[in-house]
């Protein structure tokens, strides 16, 4: 029982940020109807932003503690919200009237994008790099083979209030209530007033906060860095999102924690070597059984 408990910790853990990351892919799904396929790299500039800000001399006067936690986590979660936002401006925008296909296409050159981009020796490099201490790791519980450390209990806290933040932010104000309204049907939103390239922008803003929020705890638990390392998380909080029914957002929370769990469960009780495969399969079950996930509604297109 406690080999369980302590399997089902560290795959709630791992779920959680892989629910932060997929939340910005449901969020922009659900209003512009395509995926973003560069949201992993974001995830990847956020570990970078908190590594150089804890690298320069200001974050090592301050050292590992909770204001060096705050302000790295709003560093980066700023940074990659500026981020997105420009990618969305630049990249983006100007196809916004071209077919969905033509925007993924783009989608997937940004990421290469940042990814090579990253690996030049001006930039980041290509070699890995160790993500520095924010806080200090300390035994909360720790019973027989069950242990449950500070990282955990800030992974999950952290990760419970954005996602309680961002339901609040949706459902109790007038921007949320706009980006209800777009996701609903953009061109009526426009149509009723809406500023929906304000709506979109504020979108991609909190949808890659959220990824550099996530970013940081991933770099926090897993402190080996490189440019390329965005790709894999990136394409399991994807699959959280399908799993969850994209475009739903309690949905990509709940996603999150399960293929988190799935993950750590397959690692501890059949191979680590099938962690990543567990995940893809689920994928390909969840898309032959219910292709619109598990809290996601199927519609009807016209052809």
């Amino acid at each position: 029982m406690e080999e369980f408990l302590q399997q089902l910790i560290n795959g709630l853990s791992l779920g959680a940020i892989y629910a932060l990351i997929a939340l910005g892919y449901t969020m922009i799904y659900g209003v512009l109807r395509f995926i973003n396929f560069a949201h992993g790299d974001v995830f990847m500039i956020g570990t970078y932003i908190g590594f150089f800000i804890l690298t320069s001399s200001f974050g090592q006067a301050l050292g590992p503690g909770f204001g060096t936690a705050v302000i790295v986590f709003l560093a980066a979660m700023l940074g990659c919200g500026l981020l997105g936002v420009t990618i969305e401006f630049l990249a983006y925008r100007p196809l916004r009237t071209r077919p969905k296909l033509t925007v993924l296409i783009t989608a997937i050159g940004v990421s290469f994008f940042l990814e090579y981009t990253g690996q030049l020796s001006f930039v980041f490099g290509a070699d890995p790099r160790t993500f520095p201490t924010v806080v200090e790791k300390t035994m909360v519980v720790q019973s027989g083979s069950l242990v449950i450390d500070s990282y955990q209990i800030i992974i999950f806290v952290v990760a419970i209030v954005l996602m309680l933040g961002l339901r609040m932010l949706i459902m109790k104000t007038r921007i949320g209530t706009a980006l209800r309204a777009s996701s609903m049907n953009l061109n009526a939103a426009s149509l009723m007033g809406i500023n929906t390239n304000a709506v979109i922008s504020f979108t991609f803003f909190v949808g890659s906060a959220l990824a550099g929020a996530g970013a940081i705890l991933y770099a926090m638990s897993y402190p080996k860095i490189n440019p390329l390392m965005g790709i894999l998380p990136g394409l399991k909080a994807f699959i959280a999102a399908v799993l969850g029914g994209i475009g739903n957002i309690s949905g990509a929370a709940v996603g999150g924690f399960i293929i988190g769990s799935a993950e750590t469960m397959t690692a501890g009780y059949i191979s680590p070597t099938l962690r990543d495969a567990i995940v893809f399969a689920i994928l390909i079950f969840i898309l032959i059984v219910k292709p619109s996930g598990l809290f996601g509604q199927g519609g009807t297109e016209k052809v």
